[in-house]
């Protein structure tokens, strides 16, 4: 694979560099991100009036592509807010609370159950289920809504997302890019998911026990996403305890049968998601047609405004640096036209495979690459854009080694869904996120390391295997 990089191309490398200076510097990317993308529009047309439209319509594609997210964050937390004001969700909660006492036991157990969840239904439904029924637990037992976000971000979009044993769509992807089976790409990679998995958890536990010790974060007493204090005491004392505990149990037995249908009837990513928020929304109206009656029709629609409006200002930031990235793959013909060079894959697979073709061939420098080739296709934030390069890369390396494709496509896999797949990229924390309360800038800085010392180690693990 030979691609003919561009002025494009380099600019686009030059803004992701100076996004991920600002971001380090813990400031806001949105005025680079906006020239960025302006720039670019310039170089491309040629034209100032499309350039200036390329930066609107940049946005309007990234909220597009973005809309199914904020719309299950937005019901889940219009349905949490009327449940944790009428006391419901404290009753519904209790049980775990006996289970989960500590920090430590909140993290864990959090992270094994969005693990599992994920694997069967991918993280964005398991996202919504966990958040909304063991957040406040984890919070009563010390972890701060942070960790919580984190720990969901590492077992379901880390772990689960990047080995994809149960539904096998990211193996399929880089094994046919690779040429090779399936079944070889899962064995590969078993290793090197327990590899990363492990480094990287342990990692960030560490870290988090370490700064809850210092005070550098610190635990909620309570998660408040509503002010009005005074009424959310008169509220608690509306229905009956019978009838708050009966709701207690039908709300997660609702959630119960959404995964019981989902594994029935193959549900999986944004269907599972839909089913998860549909039953979010009836619960909502079920809920307020006990507690407001007569008032009903309005109080539905001001919990399902405050959701949005929570929606909106959780991704609000993220939407100007998701409409520059998502330039880097198919958003640019959607949004500029078609104005990359002849056999382009995106400008972000372009510098993938550019990387590949500059570096010299042996097992070391080839699983670093792989890596490097991975992690520079998940900047979109997606994770499975680039997985096909990953494979193709991998198979082309393993060619010129004689050995381990299967291992470097794993590898690829691993490192492109780990970055882009929802623990690196901001708008791929957002799920997460935006359910516990927390900036998604912050989450990715904490997953930062984690992250890069655990695909360090894989590397060098993979190295060793080949």
């Amino acid at each position: 694979m030979d691609i003919q990089l561009n002025a494009l191309h380099y600019v686009y490398l030059l803004f992701t560099l100076l996004i991920l200076g600002v971001m380090i510097k813990k400031r806001d990317t949105s005025l680079v991100c906006i020239l960025g993308v302006f720039i670019l529009g310039i170089i491309a047309t040629s034209s100032l009036s499309q350039a200036i439209m390329g930066v609107f319509n940049s946005f309007i594609y990234a909220i597009v592509e973005l809309m199914g997210t904020i719309l299950i964050i937005s019901v889940i937390v219009g349905m949490s807010t009327i449940l944790t004001k009428t006391g419901i969700n404290e009753i519904m909660v209790s049980p775990f609370t006996k289970l989960i006492k500590n920090p430590t036991l909140a993290y864990w157990v959090i992270g094994i159950l969005m693990m599992i969840i994920s694997w069967f239904f991918w993280p964005s439904p398991a996202v919504a289920l966990i958040g909304a029924v063991m957040l406040p637990v984890a919070v009563s037992a010390g972890l701060p809504a942070l960790a919580v976000a984190m720990t969901m971000n590492l077992f379901g979009h880390g772990i689960a997302l990047s080995g994809d044993f149960i539904i096998q769509g990211a193996p399929k992807l880089t094994a046919d890019a690779a040429g090779i089976p399936v079944s070889q790409v899962i064995s590969a990679s078993i290793p090197l998911v327990i590899v990363m998995g492990v480094v990287t958890t342990i990692t960030a536990f560490i870290f988090l026990k370490r700064d809850l010790k210092s005070g550098k974060i610190k635990a909620e007493e309570k998660v408040n996403r509503f002010k009005n204090k005074e009424e959310e005491d008169i509220l608690k004392n509306i229905l009956t305890m019978k009838t708050k505990k009966t709701l207690a149990v039908v709300t997660p037995m609702l959630f119960g049968i959404d995964v019981i249908i989902m594994f029935v009837a193959n549900l999986q990513g944004g269907d599972a998601t839909a089913l998860i928020g549909g039953t979010a929304i009836f619960i909502l109206v079920l809920v307020s047609l006990l507690v407001h009656k007569g008032k009903a029709l309005e109080e539905i629609t001001k919990y399902l405004v405050s959701g949005f409006k929570f929606g909106f200002e959780i991704f609000g930031p993220v939407i100007p640096i998701a409409a520059f990235f998502y330039l880097g793959d198919d958003g640019f013909l959607k949004v500029i036209g078609e104005f990359l060079p002849e056999g382009s894959q995106g400008l972000v697979n372009d510098l993938g495979i550019a990387l590949a073709n500059i570096v010299p061939l042996n097992a070391g420098v080839g699983a670093v690459t792989i890596t490097s080739v991975g992690a520079i296709t998940g900047l979109d934030g997606s994770g499975f854009s680039g997985i096909s390069l990953a494979g193709s890369v991998a198979r082309l390396f393993g060619a010129a080694i004689g050995k381990g494709v299967a291992t470097l496509t794993a590898l690829g896999q691993i490192a492109a869904i780990w970055v882009g797949g929802g623990t690196l990229i901001p708008w791929a924390v957002i799920p997460a996120a935006a359910i516990c309360g927390v900036d998604p800038f912050e989450l990715t800085r904490r997953n930062f390391k984690p992250v890069v010392i655990g695909l360090t180690i894989t590397t060098i693990v993979a190295m060793l295997i080949m």
